[in-house]
């Protein structure tokens, strides 16, 4: 069986908080790797 392609996007406000998640050394692995599956997710782009 294949894997059907997630149509999910992240928002622009998700992405730039995932980004300062990522950006922070305070943060945990776990932490981390969420804020990472998010960016993962958001539109590319300007």
């Amino acid at each position: 069986m294949s894997k059907k392609s997630s149509s999910k996007v992240t928002s622009p406000s998700i992405a730039s908080k995932a980004s300062g998640i990522l950006r922070d050394g305070r943060t945990s692995a776990n932490s981390k790797s969420i804020a990472a599956s998010a960016l993962a997710q958001a539109k590319g782009g300007k």
